[in-house]
C-alpha cells in the first residue's frame, strides 16, 4: 500500500472518508425512512430525503467509490511504481473502472428488467464489459492475490473453451458477448454485479464499519488489558494473553491479518523475551489470529456470505458455531500452557500486567457489543445491527475523555473501513465471476460427480478430499472468496451424503479459514513471522500445530451433532466434553507436559488417544468419552507412569 504524500494524502484521506461514511448513511437509511414513514406517514419523499437505494443500484454504488481507490492506494510494482503518488495510469485505470461501474447504477433499473441472454448487449454494454473485467483483475492483482486474479481468468477462459473439452468438462458454447453478458449485465446467477457483491456492499460494509469503530475507539485497548489482567499472571503469561487477546478482537474483526497486525505487535515480543522461540512465538500468535474468523457474533466477511447462500438467519449461524470456536481457542490455551510448563517459562512482570480498575476504565464499550449479540440473537437483520452498534459505539465512546472520538478519530475510522472494504469489494467481485463461470458452465455438477467417484461412497474420504481442496483453494486466497468457491463446489456434494446445509457449509467455511494457518502458503503465519523475525516457514508449521484444533472441529461438525447444539442437551455436553479430553490429550502430546513432563512414548500415546477420541466414529459416542476420560485420568493421577527419564528420578 502506498503512503501518499503531499496533496494526495488528505484528498485521498477524505474521499476515503466519504466513501465510509456513504456506505454507512446507506446502510442505515432503510431504518431511518422506516422510522420516518412512521412518524410522517409514506411517501416517496421519505425515499428521496434518505437516499434509499434499490439492491442494483447499492451494488453499482459500491464498486464505483470503491475500485478507483485501490488503483490510488496500490501500486502496480511495488519498488518500481511511483510510492507516494498514483501514476497516470493509475488515474486512467481508476476512471475507467468507476465507467463501468456508473453505467450499471444509473442503469440499475433498465439492467433488472431486461431479458437474459435474449435483449442484446448494446456496443456500448460489450465495451464497459471488457472494461470492468480488465479493470477488477487488476485490481484483484495488486490489493488481493495474484492466484485470485489467476483463478478468475482461468474460469473466463473455460466459459470460452469449455465447448472443445472432453468428457464431464464439456460445456455448451459461449460466445465472447455471452461471457461478458454473464459477468457484468446478468447480476442474478453471479458476476461483478451479483449477489456476492450484494452482500458486502450491505451488511458486510456496515460490519467493517463497526469493526473500525471498534479499532478507533479503544475497545482493542480493553481487549489487550483484559486478556493480560486475565492470563498475565501465569505461566507463559505473554502467549496465553496472545490466545485471550486475539480471541476477542477477532470476534469483531474477523481478519486474520489484521489480528496479527494488531495483537502480535505487542504480544509476539513479549513471547520472545520470556523465552519462546521466534517461530513458536509467531505461530501461536498466527493460530489465535485465525480463530478470529471464526469466534463469533463477528465471523469475517465469509459468515455473512454464508447465510445468504444458505438463507440461515445469521444469528442462527452463530449460536451453531459457539461451541465450535470456544474449543478451537480452548486447545489452543491449553497446548500454551503445556508448552510453557515444559519450557518452565514465566509469567509477565508484575509491573506489565494492567490492574483490573485500567480495565474497568473502558468497560462502557462493551455496551455495544453486547446491543450487537442480541440484535443478531434476536434475528435483526445484519444491516440494522451493525449500525445501531456503530452508532451506540460512537455514543459510548463519547462518555468518557480517555475513549472520546474526535472529529479526526471518525474521519480516521470511516477511512480505514473504506480502504478495507476496497479489498473485499474487489476480491469478492472476483468471487462472484468464478461463481459465474462454475453456475453457468455446470461445472459444480461435474466436480461433486469426479469428487463422489473417488469417495466411493465414503463419507470420510469425501470429507478428506474437500479439506484438501478447502486448503489449497485457500491458498493465498483471501478467506471470502476461498469460501465461497469451495461451498458451490462441496456443500451440495456433502449433502447429497445426508450432511445438514449448515453443517456442511461449515465444514467448508473453517477450512477455508485455516488455509490462512496452514503452509505452504499461509498469509497470517507469514505475517506473524515478519513480527517475530522468524522463518516463514517454521512459523507455518508452529501456526498448524496450535491450529490443529480447527481440524476436529471442521469435522466434528460433521459427526459430533451435539456441537451444533442438536441431538439434545445430554448429546451436547457428551460431545463437547470428549472433545475437550480429546483436544488436551492432544495438546499434552505437542506441548510436552502433563502435570509432569512426558516421555517419547508418553507422548505418542497421548496423541494417538486423542486422536482417537476425536475421530474415532467407528465406535459409539459413549465409548469414545469413556475411553478418553480414562486415559485422561490415567495421566493425571499417575503421572509417573508417563514422566519423562529425567522427571522419574526427581
Amino acid at each position: 500500500m502506498r503512503e501518499l504524500a503531499g496533496p494526495w494524502q488528505p484528498l485521498i484521506a477524505l474521499y476515503a472518508a466519504l466513501v465510509g461514511f456513504a456506505h454507512f448513511w446507506l446502510g442505515g437509511a432503510g431504518l431511518m425512512e422506516l422510522v420516518a414513514r412512521e412518524a410522517f406517514g409514506a411517501g416517496r419523499w421519505t425515499q428521496d430525503v434518505f437516499l434509499v437505494l434499490e439492491p442494483l443500484q447499492m451494488r453499482g454504488f459500491h464498486l464505483l467509490t470503491l475500485l478507483p481507490l485501490i488503483f490510488v492506494i496500490y501500486p502496480a510494482r511495488p519498488g518500481a511504481s511511483p510510492a507516494r503518488r498514483p501514476s497516470l495510469p493509475d488515474l486512467v485505470l481508476a476512471s475507467l473502472s468507476g465507467a463501468a461501474s456508473l453505467y450499471f447504477l444509473a442503469h440499475a433499473q433498465q439492467i433488472n428488467a431486461r431479458m437474459e441472454f435474449i435483449d442484446p448487449l448494446t456496443g456500448l454494454e460489450w465495451w464497459l464489459g471488457v472494461i470492468a473485467v480488465v479493470t477488477l483483475l487488476e485490481a484483484i492483482r495488486r490489493a488481493v492475490a495474484p492466484i485470485l486474479a489467476g483463478i478468475v481468468i482461468v474460469s473466463l477462459l473455460y466459459m470460452y473453451v469449455g465447448q472443445w473439452m472432453p468428457g464431464v468438462f464439456n460445456t455448451r458454447p459461449f460466445s465472447v458477448a455471452m461471457i461478458i453478458e454473464t459477468v457484468y449485465i446478468v447480476p442474478i446467477v453471479g458476476g461483478i454485479f451479483g449477489p456476492l457483491t450484494g452482500i458486502v456492499a450491505g451488511t458486510i460494509a456496515m460490519f467493517i464499519l463497526f469493526g473500525a469503530f471498534v479499532q478507533g475507539s479503544g475497545t482493542g485497548r480493553l481487549f489487550s488489558n483484559f486478556g493480560a489482567a486475565v492470563a498475565g499472571r501465569f505461566a507463559g503469561g505473554p502467549a496465553k494473553v496472545s490466545v485471550i487477546t486475539s480471541g476477542l478482537f477477532g470476534t469483531m474483526s474477523g481478519s486474520t491479518v489484521s489480528n496479527v497486525a494488531t495483537t502480535g505487535s505487542i504480544t509476539i515480543p513479549m513471547m520472545k523475551r520470556l523465552g519462546y522461540a521466534p517461530a513458536v512465538a509467531g505461530g501461536i500468535e498466527a493460530a489465535a489470529s485465525t480463530g478470529g474468523a471464526i469466534m463469533p457474533p463477528v465471523m469475517g466477511a465469509a459468515a455473512f456470505v454464508m447465510s445468504e447462500i444458505t438463507n440461515i438467519p445469521y444469528g442462527d449461524i452463530i449460536v451453531t458455531a459457539a461451541i465450535g470456536a470456544v474449543l478451537y481457542f480452548f486447545a489452543i490455551f491449553v497446548s500454551v500452557h503445556f508448552e510453557a510448563k515444559r519450557l518452565e517459562l514465566a509469567a509477565m512482570e508484575s509491573d506489565t500486567i494492567p490492574p483490573w480498575r485500567e480495565v474497568a476504565r473502558d468497560s462502557h464499550l462493551i455496551l455495544p457489543i453486547a446491543v450487537l449479540v442480541w440484535l443478531l440473537v434476536e434475528r435483526w437483520s445484519g444491516n440494522f445491527a451493525a449500525f445501531a452498534a456503530t452508532t451506540l459505539m460512537m455514543v459510548c465512546a463519547s462518555l468518557r475523555s480517555h475513549t472520546r472520538m474526535g472529529p479526526r478519530a471518525i474521519i480516521d475510522a470511516f477511512g480505514n473501513g473504506a480502504r478495507t472494504m476496497a479489498v473485499l469489494a474487489a476480491a469478492v467481485a472476483g468471487a462472484g465471476i468464478i461463481t459465474s463461470a462454475l453456475t453457468v458452465t455446470g461445472l459444480v455438477v461435474a466436480f461433486g460427480g469426479i469428487v463422489k467417484g473417488l469417495a466411493g461412497g465414503s463419507l470420510a474420504l469425501l470429507c478428506l478430499l474437500l479439506m484438501l481442496t478447502a486448503l489449497i483453494l485457500g491458498m493465498g486466497v483471501p478467506t471470502t472468496p476461498a469460501y465461497i468457491i469451495t461451498a458451490a463446489l462441496g456443500s451440495p456434494v456433502l449433502q447429497e451424503y445426508g450432511v445438514d446445509l449448515l453443517p456442511a457449509h461449515l465444514f467448508m467455511f473453517y477450512f477455508a479459514v485455516l488455509a490462512d494457518a496452514t503452509p505452504p502458503v499461509a498469509v497470517a503465519s507469514y505475517a506473524a513471522a515478519a513480527i517475530a523475525g522468524a522463518n516463514p516457514m517454521a512459523t507455518a508449521v508452529q501456526a498448524l500445530r496450535f491450529a490443529l484444533a480447527g481440524f476436529v472441529v471442521g469435522y466434528a461438525f460433521i459427526y459430533d451433532q451435539g456441537i451444533i447444539w442438536r441431538g439434545g442437551m445430554v448429546t451436547v455436553i457428551e460431545d463437547t466434553v470428549t472433545l475437550i479430553a480429546a483436544l488436551t490429550l492432544v495438546g499434552a502430546a505437542f506441548g510436552g507436559f502433563l502435570r509432569t513432563r512426558l516421555s517419547g512414548p508418553a507422548r505418542v500415546i497421548a496423541l494417538a488417544s486423542g486422536l482417537f477420541a476425536a475421530f474415532g466414529h467407528m465406535v459409539s459416542d459413549h465409548v469414545r468419552l469413556g475411553f478418553v476420560l480414562a486415559v485422561l485420568a490415567l495421566f493425571w493421577f499417575v503421572p509417573r507412569l508417563f514422566a519423562a527419564r529425567e522427571e522419574r528420578h526427581a
